[in-house]
């Protein structure tokens, strides 16, 4: 019987084959969590198991050891490039969250982001984010072009009137494409059971805690939880009233201060 699940599926494997099918030199941001590791399930399925685009993942050297053992593994498994950028320059001068958590997220994570898209002259981009998971995000379109500079001019995006998507733009745009950006964090773990997915075991609850998003270290706190099944975790979600991004400290700045980070090419 076809279902929610199916409908989701359906409309992001055809955002991923309309992507591949209008623009070249494409890539894929793998943050290692389940919303990017949910996408690089879909991306197989889009293209009979391979992944036709290299998988850029950003090191800010602040990741938890078991996300990048987790990463080399999982890439391994999908016979995966795996592009790894870091900002050479801000982790040498010892940048970190104790110089302010938005400037270290510009420094390691936009301003890495940016040096690979300009190193390796990447189009466009895929990413895993949703509508539901940040306020900024909900401004987002699917497919979402960015000035020379790779920045978001949140006020000026295209329609996307009845899932009518726009991908006609000028030459040398850059596009940011979103999969997922249809999909609740229900969704996601629904499909990721149903699916059989292999995520990063953070997630899952030891010594009454599990982690409901995964970022770097200093700014991420899991929650209280003694959920240790996909199942438990659906069941669990079902009764959470906290937003999903609430352990990540980055988001609990000023709401006005994300949205502009977001807008200089923050994920």
């Amino acid at each position: 019987m076809y279902d929610h699940l199916d409908e989701l599926e359906a409309q992001s494997i055809y955002i991923f084959r309309e992507a591949y099918r209008k623009f070249e030199n494409l890539a894929m941001l793998y943050s290692i969590g389940k919303d990017s590791t949910t996408m690089i399930h879909l991306a197989r399925k889009a293209f009979f198991g391979r992944i036709p685009f290299p998988l850029v993942h950003i090191d800010t050297t602040y990741k938890y050891p078991e996300m990048i053992a987790y990463r080399d593994r999982m890439a391994r498994e999908w016979g995966a490039e795996l592009i790894v950028g870091r900002n050479e320059e801000a982790v040498t001068s010892g940048m970190g969250p104790e110089r302010g958590r938005l400037v270290c997220c510009e420094k390691l994570k936009s301003e890495g982001l940016t040096r690979i898209i300009e190193q390796k002259q990447f189009n466009g981009l895929f990413l895993g984010i949703r509508r539901d998971e940040e306020g900024s995000r909900a401004k987002e379109r699917v497919f979402s072009p960015r000035d020379k500079n790779f920045e978001w001019a949140y006020k000026d995006q295209p329609p996307e009137l009845w899932d009518q998507f726009n991908t006609s733009f000028e030459p040398g745009t850059h596009i940011r494409i979103h999969p997922i950006l249809h999909w609740t964090e229900l969704n996601i773990w629904e499909y990721i059971q149903r699916e059989k997915i292999e995520i990063c075991g953070l997630y899952f609850a030891q010594n009454g805690k599990r982690f409901r998003s995964l970022g770097c270290m200093p700014c991420t706190t899991p929650i209280d939880s003694g959920a240790t099944t996909l199942t438990e975790i659906i069941e669990e979600l079902k009764t959470l009233k906290d937003p999903e991004r609430a352990g990540r400290a980055q988001d609990q700045e000023n709401a006005y201060a994300m949205q502009k980070l977001r807008a200089k090419g923050y994920m």
